[in-house]
């Protein structure tokens, strides 16, 4: 059985956010895990969109297309476009979250 991790980022603490992106990004770059999936999720997704070291980050892990917001919480913010132009995936997380975890992904929740 891999090693599969989705870091779900739902914090709308800057230092919070940070950490949990920190190791998403270098699980990512060093192989650490053999998945590694970030969802963003609550008020993180504010911080998407007014916090550039988080946006520079979201970026990054959009363009390895390994990264995901909740379409709900977004459309509510008026922000979903924002966050798609950042490469990353803008869906309705519920059955999203499900299925990694049926499929034996960790949460790690920042």
């Amino acid at each position: 059985m891999g090693s599969k991790v989705l870091v779900i980022i739902s914090t709308g603490e800057n230092e919070k956010a940070l950490t949990g992106l920190m190791y998403a990004s270098r699980a990512l770059s060093e192989g650490w895990m053999d998945e590694v999936r970030v969802l963003f999720f609550g008020p993180s997704e504010r911080l998407l969109v007014e916090d550039e070291m988080i946006a520079r980050t979201a970026r990054e892990i959009g363009a390895a297309g390994k990264g995901i917001a909740c379409k709900f919480i977004s459309d509510r913010e008026g922000i979903s476009e924002k966050i798609a132009d950042m490469g990353l995936q803008v869906e309705y997380v519920g059955t999203i979250i499900s299925d990694f975890l049926k499929d034996g992904y960790v949460p790690m929740v920042f």
